[in-house]
């Protein structure tokens, strides 16, 4: 669920642009033709120019105002800074400023689609930001792809920002590179497509499990997909109290006994599929009550027929679900996906606003697993009354993100991370 759907009501225009619409351009350095896009589509109409721009907070009008914001009264405010490194907070816009953080090697559905294509992505991630949390965030696109190069640049930079979310880097490289900057500094680094994803699948499981009369320690759960969210999604319900996860990847369960797993899928059949099963998705789906979907490819229906009564699928993948709702829905008793076009949408813009909020407005030095469960259950309290068809807020519901980062400041402060 990396893919983050915006709600329609961003662009109700919006329509699949229409191949004759788009123009033919003349080749560049005498390469083939290339096709433009039509400037008039609604997409690229949004987008023209880019999504962000910087805004002062102060008013320049005069000299006066000159000589307070720069020249000489800002000597005064770097020398107190200097003498005191605490001020950094107060007296810059560093405390409220996030850098998103990307080397465009896993966006959206697109995979490894580089730095710059991946930069409408990063800056639509801090429109999100400033829109439902009020928190400045800077796009940073890496032109590499070198854990070691990715750790030393947003090192180097960390003196500019308050947090840091990693975005759309491939797993396994971002496992290693989201530990070693959690190790280095001292502020909440958050790889969002592993978190922010397993953040909501947790809210919206808590709720499910409601609806269908079952309970978190008693269900057994297949997470389809091993990397970056899998991952997260099975250690979060395991710290939440689910003692049944089964992860499969593209060639089967995840388990001890298969050959060739690499690193992280070998720690992941340490801690899960507690009935050591062997084989393919289909027989990891068998009485299975509930099905994560975070890999893409489709699950056949008649192995969605095979759960148990009472069954939940979310199947997250975008734009494509591993199991259309249509088809979901004449087995399951809960269906959530990623899109914004079916009812609860499982999308990682209800958990990150928030956690950030609520992790710099007590300047947290990390992000640990007790605030990402807590941001998890106040997600989740925001319905009230779970349904079949609400089992988690709507993304515009202005009720998550102070609950959540309320949340997020209480477990900080529990844990010891907060500083104020």
């Amino acid at each position: 669920m990396s893919a983050e759907t915006l709600p329609p009501q961003t662009c109700p225009e919006y329509q699949q642009p229409d191949t004759a619409a788009v123009a033919t351009v003349p080749a560049v350095a005498g390469g083939a033709a290339r096709s433009a896009p039509d400037p008039g589509d609604p997409v690229f109409a949004l987008h023209l120019g880019g999504k962000l721009e910087v805004v002062p907070r102060s008013t320049l009008r005069d000299r006066r105002d000159l000589s307070l914001a720069y020249t000489p009264g800002v000597a005064e405010v770097s020398r107190a800074i200097a003498a005191d490194p605490g001020l950094l907070d107060i007296y810059t816009g560093r405390g409220n400023t996030v850098a998103v953080v990307s080397d465009g090697t896993a966006v959206l559905g697109l995979g490894d689609i580089g730095p710059g294509a991946a930069m409408p992505v990063m800056e639509g991630k801090a429109m999100l930001f400033k829109h439902f949390a009020g928190i400045d965030a800077v796009p940073i696109c890496l032109d590499t792809t070198d854990p070691d190069e990715i750790v030393e640049t947003v090192a180097r930079l960390a003196p500019t920002f308050g947090g840091i979310n990693l975005e759309d880097i491939s797993a396994p490289r971002c496992f290693d590179i989201e530990r070693r900057l959690q190790e280095r500094l001292d502020l909440p680094v958050f790889h969002d497509d592993q978190h922010g994803t397993a953040v909501v699948v947790l809210a919206a499981l808590r709720n499910a499990v409601l609806v269908v009369g079952k309970s978190l320690t008693d269900v057994r759960v297949v997470i389809s997909g091993a990397g970056a969210a899998g991952v997260a999604i099975a250690a979060i319900l395991r710290r939440a109290g689910v003692r049944d996860v089964v992860v499969c990847d593209s060639r089967g369960i995840v388990e001890p006994a298969r050959a060739g797993l690499s690193d992280h899928k070998r720690r992941l059949a340490a801690t899960t599929n507690p009935r050591r099963l062997a084989g393919g998705i289909d027989t990891a789906m068998q009485g299975a009550d509930v099905f994560v979907g975070v890999s893409g490819g489709t699950v056949p229906e008649s192995v969605v027929a095979s759960m148990a009564p009472g069954a939940i699928v979310f199947a997250l993948a975008n734009p494509d679900p591993e199991v259309h709702p249509d088809v979901a829905h004449r087995h399951a008793a809960v269906v959530g996906t990623g899109r914004s076009d079916f009812p609860n949408q499982i999308n990682n813009v209800l958990a990150f606003p928030g956690i950030f909020r609520g992790a710099l407005d007590v300047r947290a030095t990390k992000v640990t697993e007790g605030m990402k469960v807590a941001a998890a259950e106040a997600i989740a309290a925001v319905v009230a009354a779970p349904t079949p068809a609400e089992v988690v807020p709507s993304v515009f519901d202005e009720r998550v993100v102070v609950a959540v980062a309320g949340a997020v400041s209480a477990a900080a402060r529990d844990e010891g991370v907060a500083r104020l």
